[in-house]
């Protein structure tokens, strides 16, 4: 029993040091690694999710950008005001993918989302020009946010899915986006359009969060433990205590054949007639009673002395 109580108080244990470790989540890749520039078709590949390892990581990509894409992303903060993002599709080269021919680019290719820049209000981008033919986009790396439903805008999306961009682009889409740093085109640097202003995205905080829920299941499988042996005792205490009773009855017992060996008187009542000078009785079974089955023999002898004389007066 003891060795059952151990082997289920140990998998209580080890699933303890799971939680534990499940608690704190893996930190962010190293500024050291994430700002060091790599081709995206190194770090990603076309409709594979983005994995925390590739997260936040500066990446390159060559490509044409995609006409008629421009999106805006509504409800995005800069320095405090709301606004909206500006972003374009942009065909990456060596990513050969089902979809439809992009024109510029080799043969066909997946689409990734660009942000290019930030524009206070809808009827800023209205103005702008978008992005056409040929390009080498620089820029950070990051997954894409969940859907969300709401009035569909013309031109618009509430959030970054790469989802529902995939169903208004028709394309083999990234399960990522890139927001831009610098634009090139045939070598020379895109400058950003007036009245739009340049999104940036620093590398994420080297904080390591704790998730309190796994600790508190860490606990309790060790109260789990602690149970198994407080269980183990439990049973060991019961079985103890009934051999003990079990030891006393057995005494009792032994003492009271002892005693009734020994010759102890038998206690009143008990319907056996006591030795002496009186007359002898015998117990009626029916009555419970003790009638006199002797007579004395004197008063015998009187009786048959009156019935004599009155036989000699008749």
């Amino acid at each position: 029993m003891l060795i059952l109580a151990m082997a289920i108080a140990s998998v209580f244990v080890l699933l303890s040091q799971w939680q534990f470790n499940s608690s704190r989540d893996a930190p962010p890749p190293a500024p050291s690694t994430t700002e060091e520039v790599r081709p995206l078709t190194d770090v990603l590949q076309p409709l594979t999710p983005l994995h925390a390892a590739g997260a936040d990581q500066m990446v390159s990509l060559d490509g044409v950008f995609l006409p008629e894409s421009r999106t805006l992303v509504q409800n995005r903060l800069l320095e405090g005001d709301e606004g909206l993002w500006v972003l374009q599709g942009f065909a990456v080269e060596g990513t050969p993918a089902e979809g439809t021919p992009v024109e510029g680019a080799e043969g066909e290719a997946a689409v990734i989302p660009v942000v290019l820049g930030w524009v206070p209000a809808a009827e800023d981008a209205a103005s702008l020009p978008e992005q056409q033919g040929p390009a080498a986009v620089v820029g950070r790396l990051l997954p894409p946010e969940a859907p969300e439903v709401q009035r569909p805008v013309d031109g618009e999306v509430p959030t970054l899915s790469t989802a529902e961009l995939s169903n208004l682009w028709e394309e083999t889409i990234y399960s990522a986006f890139v927001v831009a740093s610098s634009v090139t085109a045939d070598g020379a640097d895109v400058p950003f359009a007036a009245g739009m202003e340049r999104v940036v995205v620093g590398p994420q905080p080297q904080e390591t969060p704790i998730n309190w829920l796994n600790i508190f299941y860490a606990i309790e499988w060790v109260v789990f433990a602690g149970f198994a042996f407080f269980l183990w005792w439990r049973l060991v205490a019961d079985d103890h205590r009934r051999t003990l009773e079990d030891e006393d009855e057995a005494d009792a017992a032994a003492e009271a054949r002892a005693d009734d060996a020994g010759g102890r008187p038998a206690e009143p009542g008990a319907g056996v007639a006591s030795a002496g000078p009186g007359p002898r009785r015998r117990s009626d079974p029916n009555l419970n009673l003790t009638p006199n089955l002797y007579v004395n023999s004197d008063v015998n002898s009187d009786l048959n002395s009156d019935i004599e004389s009155g036989a000699h007066r008749d």
